[in-house]
């Protein structure tokens, strides 16, 4: 148990998504199958992209590095939410919450960096083709690949660190299925003003700054594709980056209907289903619309699961 100004419990309980006993195994075996057709999608797209040569690309290592990131992100809070369900215990010690609640932040602030980038890349690649080998060479690619796990480990750590100094008291009740951030706030029975600014700052940072790359980007894009005298060339042009649009409009889209628009009429609501659209249906929709979209991806994947095949029999 942690002593003086940390905290005076050892251990939350988290209460799930719904506290029916007739619904969790039925949420058991849905978020069990979302699980496992997450990390079978992406771990295929990663493996896809490292074996072929000819996707060894900028766009395709950012797409590795997406798939990574999305398929830890469902790997920090599914398998702790399936263990309670299946075990019955809904406790979690304390610093398995916090390191819980720490890689959750990584990965979503990586994946929301990550848009930014790959949005870059696709407008190098249609406004500046002649230069796109030079300017994307393996070093820049690099940076651009390591910089979003630096950014949001600092977020994190940043998080954390506040986190740890508040004081929990008598209830130790999480009205959720992993430890996030906002209900561990409402939680404290200490004061967290500073905390709840910082979030307010660094979580406009995290979503701002992406997104004004990613509008320019594409203001860009729409700007040369329309110069495109054939209708053929314009569609190859934009085609290059429908599955990226595809995955910001997902993205951005539920931040949107969760956050700005909330539907449900109960506040305690709107962070879970925010966390399972985050946690859960991004990371498992992401693989089909990049597998489904790409021509290059589907080659990959076909010659991939041919070969495997091909070795079992």
């Amino acid at each position: 148990m942690h002593q003086g100004n940390q905290t005076t419990i050892s251990e939350f309980i988290l209460l799930g998504l719904s506290d029916q006993r007739e619904k969790q195994t039925l949420l058991f075996v849905l978020f069990l199958a979302m699980y496992l057709v997450t990390v079978a999608g992406n771990g295929l797209i990663i493996l896809a992209i490292g074996l072929d040569t000819h996707l060894h690309t900028p766009m395709y290592v950012f797409l590795a590095t997406l798939s990574f990131a999305d398929m830890s992100s469902s790997s920090t809070s599914i398998p702790k939410m399936l263990m309670n369900i299946q075990t019955k215990n809904q406790s979690i010690s304390y610093n398995s919450c916090i390191t819980q609640m720490y890689f959750s932040i990584v990965c979503t602030v990586t994946n929301n960096f990550l848009l930014g980038v790959m949005a870059y890349d696709r407008f190098m690649a249609i406004c500046h083709p002649l230069n796109y080998t030079t300017i994307m060479h393996p070093a820049l690619c690099t940076c651009l690949t390591v910089i979003p796990w630096v950014l949001s480990n600092i977020v994190a750590l940043t998080h954390t660190l506040l986190l740890t100094q508040l004081i929990f008291c008598d209830s130790n009740t999480l009205p959720h299925f992993f430890c996030d951030l906002a209900p561990l706030l409402k939680l404290s029975c200490s004061d967290v003003v500073l905390n709840e600014l910082v979030l307010l700052i660094m979580g406009l940072s995290v979503i701002s700054l992406p997104f004004a790359v990613i509008l320019f980007s594409y203001i860009c894009i729409i700007r040369v594709v329309l110069r495109i005298s054939t209708l053929e060339g314009k569609w190859k042009a934009f085609s290059t980056c429908g599955s990226h649009l595809a995955a910001v409009l997902l993205f951005y889209g539920t931040i949107m209907g969760v956050y700005f628009f909330p539907s449900s009429t109960h506040p305690e609501d709107t962070d879970k289903i925010g966390a399972v659209l985050f946690t859960v249906v991004t990371p498992m929709v992401n693989p089909f619309i990049y597998s489904l979209r790409n021509k290059d991806m589907k080659g990959a994947l076909r010659k991939l699961i041919n070969k495997k095949w091909g070795s079992s029999l």
